[in-house]
């Protein structure tokens, strides 16, 4: 079997979906070809990938990684790491359906019958640096959650509301707890709680912010603070007995390697679009074994990223929980369905999801932005 065409296909309003094809027309994969408002440049990226990968057996995942990480003297950063990503899921998916089994058989075989997922509960991001503290923010969060809850989820996650400064005011920390506990005493101390800080703020605010909500027993607290320095959230872990996430910007086994060397986390994150994809993302799960760490991917995107993280999901021992926004109606033939708070494990061969025809009917051109925010005072850029 021999590689034979790559094509990127975007589907509004910002999935992107690799299909590989082979000599074999009935055989082809898929992978999730994205970088949040930056899908056309991994698009190229792919592309630039073509002369390593075409008349190459698609089935030999590990030899055609090393060739795309390697042969580009640089390390991977987030462009080529998603490339890579979606090509190496392609292949899984291409490998699997080869053999006739899902990529978990080909990756030891699994390890539970099913995934947890969980669910977002924001109600919309406030525009302002202050952030609005009232009251009918928290009463339609509180809905939301309860609307969480009432589907089966035993689990969701929120996020800071809105953009915010480094530093900010005590009515602002005010408004985090209130608004917390407000969540708590919605669903009860049987279901898990997770916030995402997003890196919003500094380190020095994110431990204040974490002892204001700690009370009420996050299940971890997600990017206290931007992932570059390690050693800022070394200091933040070690202020709490809150668990803190990171890993959705880091990329490969080298990005993680500090993060769990230092105890800078307990949970990590890493996204299989972006990370090196399945063959990566595996190595980085045994990496937080060996350190007690539990994996949790992130995956805010696709359905096709989505198959790829369960696969991974179902042969992990130290997996948490499975992020999901997008089951993948309109993007595959079979969406997935969450019951209980659980995904029940595919059996199809390869990634276990066909691609609905619509998108290879898009004719869109990827071209979508990630938001961004500006201080009203002083107009200055704040953390998304």
């Amino acid at each position: 079997m021999r590689i034979t065409r790559l094509d990127v296909h975007h589907l509004s309003p910002r999935y992107s979906v690799l299909v590989v094809h082979t000599d074999d027309d009935s055989v082809f994969g898929l992978g999730e070809a994205c970088l949040e408002g930056k899908a056309r440049v991994v698009q190229a990226a792919i592309t630039d990938f073509e002369p390593l990968l075409l008349g190459q057996d698609p089935r030999q995942v590990e030899k055609l990684w090393n060739d795309m990480y390697r042969t580009t003297f640089y390390p991977s950063g987030s462009v080529l790491a998603s490339a890579i990503s979606a090509i190496d899921q392609a292949l899984w998916d291409i490998t699997g359906k080869h053999h006739g089994v899902p990529v978990h058989e080909l990756l030891g075989g699994r390890v539970r019958d099913r995934v947890r997922a969980y669910r977002h509960v924001n109600v919309g991001d406030h525009g302002d640096a202050e952030v609005a503290r009232d009251q009918d923010h928290i009463d339609e969060l509180v809905a939301v959650a309860r609307v969480a809850v009432s589907q089966g989820y035993t689990m969701i996650k929120t996020a800071l509301p809105g953009p915010a400064r480094g530093l900010e005011s005590a009515a602002f920390v005010d408004f985090q707890a209130r608004r917390f506990a407000a969540l708590r005493e919605a669903v009860g101390p049987g279901v898990d709680i997770a916030i995402d800080f997003h890196g919003r703020v500094g380190p020095a605010l994110a431990k204040v912010l974490i002892r204001a909500i700690e009370p009420w027993s996050p299940m971890f607290v997600e990017e206290p603070c931007l992932p570059e320095n390690v050693d800022a959230m070394v200091d933040v872990a070690r202020s709490t007995t809150v668990p803190i996430a990171t890993g959705e910007r880091l990329f490969t086994r080298w990005g993680f390697r500090d993060v769990l060397s230092k105890g800078a986390a307990a949970v990590l994150q890493p996204d299989l679009a972006h990370c090196g994809g399945i063959s990566e993302g595996r190595k980085i799960a045994t990496m937080a074994e060996m350190h007690y760490a539990q994996l949790a991917p992130h995956n805010p995107l696709g359905a096709v990223n989505l198959a790829a993280s369960i696969q991974l999901d179902l042969v992990t021992p130290n997996f948490l929980c499975q992020e999901q926004i997008h089951l993948g109606e309109g993007v595959i033939t079979h969406p997935f369905e969450v019951v209980d708070g659980y995904i029940e494990a595919p059996t199809a061969p390869g990634l276990g999801v066909e691609l609905d025809p619509a998108v290879l009917a898009s004719d869109w051109d990827g071209s979508w932005t990630l938001p961004s925010w500006r201080d009203p005072v002083d107009g200055s850029l704040l953390p998304w």
